[in-house]
């Protein structure tokens, strides 16, 4: 077998100069387009002003940061137990699959904006609604594509397994599953950038504390400046994740790679 070539230590931070440079490339634009024209900072705050604001309402913004954190880590752990059950139980049972998929699709039909209020009114202000909420975006990427990759699984493998008495459940340990995991993690990315903008959401229609109520205040009282500097911060917690699921592919995939070379 061909053995891929060797990654370059840096290469993974010169792929990512470009859209470095392209991010500075928007900001300065942005900048000059401020100062140059003379808007109004109540139409168009400048980057620098954004990141003034980050500095000086720091507590205030770190204080709103930690229920939303609270929230998007509740909201995916349940989706990503709901995922992974229902993915296992659809594919043992090929019927209620047939069953069951299309509401699950029906599911993500569902306009958020409409749903929402009414999660609110049953389940109060507290985390239970926007833990709902957030595994209501999230669930279905992941359960789609750990699916997917069930059914990706070579027949060859499953024949020779069953071939020497594996049972349904080893075959789905041994291939299945394993086959399922590169799928799974491109579901993950997908989910993880929805969680924080979920729950930003559920906070923007009712909630005590968190981004969306920093960003809802801030609109109300004319203050787009903060309403940036808040939508910053949940970009910034977005990338975070983002790069931990991939870190977390990376060493997953790496450790199954070198499992099965053994």
């Amino acid at each position: 077998m061909v053995q891929p070539l060797p990654r370059h230590p840096g290469g993974g931070l010169a792929r990512g100069i470009p859209a470095a440079l392209s991010l500075l490339s928007a900001f300065l634009i942005w900048e000059l387009y401020v100062r140059l024209s003379g808007i109004s900072p109540l139409m168009l705050p400048a980057p620098s002003r954004v990141l003034s604001q980050i500095v000086l309402n720091r507590t205030m913004l770190w204080d709103n940061t930690i229920p939303t954190l609270r929230a998007t880590f509740a909201g995916f752990a349940l989706s990503l137990t709901v995922a992974f059950g229902l993915s296992i139980m659809l594919d043992f049972m090929p019927r209620v699959r047939r069953a069951l998929f299309p509401i699950f699709v029906v599911s993500q039909t569902l306009p958020l904006v409409a749903i929402a209020p009414l999660v609110v009114l049953w389940f109060g202000f507290d985390l239970t609604p926007k833990v709902l909420l957030i595994a209501l975006v999230t669930f279905f990427p992941m359960l789609v594509a750990l699916v997917d990759g069930y059914a990706a699984t070579d027949p060859e493998i499953e024949n020779l397994l069953r071939s020497m008495g594996a049972t349904r459940r080893v075959i789905f340990r041994r291939a299945r599953l394993p086959s399922a995991m590169p799928y799974f993690f491109a579901g993950l990315r997908i989910s993880i950038t929805y969680a924080v903008v979920a729950a930003i959401f559920a906070e923007y229609v009712g909630a005590r504390a968190g981004l969306g109520i920093v960003i809802l205040n801030a609109k109300n009282s004319f203050r787009p400046d903060l309403v940036l500097a808040a939508v910053v911060i949940s970009s910034l917690l977005t990338l975070i994740f983002f790069a931990c699921t991939a870190l977390i592919q990376r060493s997953v995939l790496r450790w199954r790679d070198h499992g099965d070379g053994a």
